[in-house]
């Protein structure tokens, strides 16, 4: 199994950033319906505490606190933990909003019963707390690296977790479920909004014929689907590498990279398909700056609102 071995350049900004967004999506002032609100806010908070959990707690908190309380087994234990917890809860919350914006556009029917404010609370609940019950069998398989004093150091993976077959079964079962199967529902999920799309564009040109250009609600749909597909086809584009090299050392038989030569190209592979995975958790909030004007004009308010206070509090 792979570690986490996350870079750690410039993390501080793209916690503030994500921090920025939770703020902002939760005054609910961008021109988004509630519904889309919970989830984009539940988005940010787990893309906050996967930069808190991965970079910070784990990453940063290994290399310049290493005899730390990060450093005893307990503390790099539930560090560990935290990061696959976090993860799942960012990708597949990241699936339920595909779903969601694929029942609303796709599904007419279902969509007043299923986009609700309702829905969405209990769907962004039920996926918190199975990220957490799926990832509770991580806490059985380390073991101290070497006890000092009769403090227990650092984090070694058990032998028995690489030769008993059901730790191989949920080693499977926990790549399977993050990120291979959430990377091709949301694959599948966007192809069939894509032609859901076309063909009721198509449609709607021919009942309209030529005041198809002044279409308001076409473009409105459009607007709103931009959102949908940034948000997931960046997941795909920066999980692409994780999956396809999870698959290669499956099919290959090949172990992950556990030397120390960092120039080998196997290790700058496999820190590259880490550092990709965890740029998915900072990609969100420019995702909305760039497509959401009023999400630009909120983070312009909030920016300014020091100096806009300073300012009243002088004149008065």
């Amino acid at each position: 199994m792979s570690g986490f071995r996350e870079h750690s350049s410039g993390p501080d900004g793209y916690v503030c950033a994500n921090l920025m967004a939770i703020v902002i999506l939760s005054r609910g002032r961008c021109g988004l319906s509630q519904c889309i609100t919970y989830y984009l806010v539940a988005i940010a908070v787990t893309d906050f505490l996967v930069m808190i959990s991965a970079v910070i707690l784990n990453r940063i908190g290994g290399i310049y606190f290493r005899y730390s309380v990060l450093s005893t087994t307990p503390g790099c234990t539930v560090s560990s933990v935290l990061v696959y917890t976090t993860r799942d809860g960012s990708v597949w919350l990241t699936v339920a909003f595909t779903i969601d914006r694929f029942v609303a556009i796709c599904c007419q029917s279902l969509k007043t019963r299923y986009c609700t404010e309702k829905t969405a609370l209990l769907v962004i609940g039920i996926v918190c707390a199975l990220s957490c019950v799926k990832n509770i069998p991580f806490f059985f398989t380390y073991q101290p690296l070497y006890i000092l004093d009769g403090v227990p150091w650092f984090c070694d993976i058990k032998s028995t977790f690489y030769t008993l077959t059901i730790w191989q079964a949920y080693l499977w079962l926990d790549r399977i479920l993050t990120p291979l199967f959430p990377f091709f529902l949301i694959l599948l999920l966007n192809a069939l909004t894509v032609r859901h799309i076309l063909a009721a564009s198509r449609a709607r040109r021919r009942l309209r014929g030529s005041e198809s250009r002044g279409d308001m609600e076409m473009e409105n749909r459009k607007r709103s689907i931009v959102l949908l597909f940034a948000i997931s086809l960046s997941f795909l584009l920066l999980w692409v590498i994780y999956v396809g090299h999870f698959l290669y050392v499956q099919i290959s038989g090949e172990p992950y990279f556990t030397g120390l030569d960092f120039n080998d190209p196997q290790y700058i592979l496999q820190e590259t398909t880490n550092m990709l995975q965890l740029l998915s958790s900072c990609t969100n909030i420019f995702i909305y700056a760039v497509i959401q004007t009023r999400f630009r004009e909120e983070i312009k308010n909030l920016l300014m609102y020091p100096f806009a206070t300073l300012k009243g509090f002088l004149k008065r």
